[in-house]
């Protein structure tokens, strides 16, 4: 199942800069923003390979940025094998070192695998990496086909991932 993510303070994190490029890993944020909002992750025939409530988060987020004077855009994965940023060909990593240079800074919407291939892509210019989510565990979910052809995860529940759980029971 799909990572679940709590959101971070990406609008402190760009304090005093004027540019920024939002990455988004398209399956586990998706799935996690779609359980949130509590609505279909997919729907076929309305957006055919396009998460609806993760376009919309990323158009509320882009309008957050741009309130504090950050220019935004969007370096889209639209083929369904780039959805896993984990997984990016280094064709597709090439292409996104060469649109991160016009920005001062990569908003990354994944998780700490994400950010590393992000990371290592624009490591060769002077963009700030941040992180726009953390892990908070996976989701354990039914996925649910409806007509006409909204995909959707229901009963979800997030389950901490092992090392995480003992770190947070270690007394600080």
């Amino acid at each position: 199942m799909p990572i679940h993510f709590n959101d971070l303070d990406v609008v402190s994190e760009v304090k005093g800069l004027s540019s920024a490029l939002i990455v988004p890993c398209i399956m586990c944020p998706g799935a996690t923003v779609a359980v949130r909002e509590k609505k279909p992750f997919m729907q076929l025939l309305k957006s055919f390979l396009k998460s609806a409530p993760l376009e919309q988060y990323i158009r509320a987020l882009q309008s957050r940025l741009r309130e504090r004077g950050v220019n935004t855009n969007v370096f889209k994965s639209i083929l369904y094998h780039q959805w896993f940023m984990c997984m990016w060909t280094s064709g597709r990593r090439r292409k996104l070192q060469e649109y991160a240079k016009q920005y001062e800074a990569v908003v990354v919407l994944g998780c700490d695998s994400a950010t590393e291939t992000v990371r290592d892509a624009v490591k060769s210019s002077d963009c700030k990496v941040i992180e726009g989510m953390k892990v908070s565990g996976i989701m354990n979910a039914k996925l649910r086909f409806r007509l006409p052809g909204n995909i959707s995860f229901e009963d979800c529940r997030v389950i901490p991932i092992s090392r995480q759980k003992e770190e947070e029971s270690i007394p600080g």
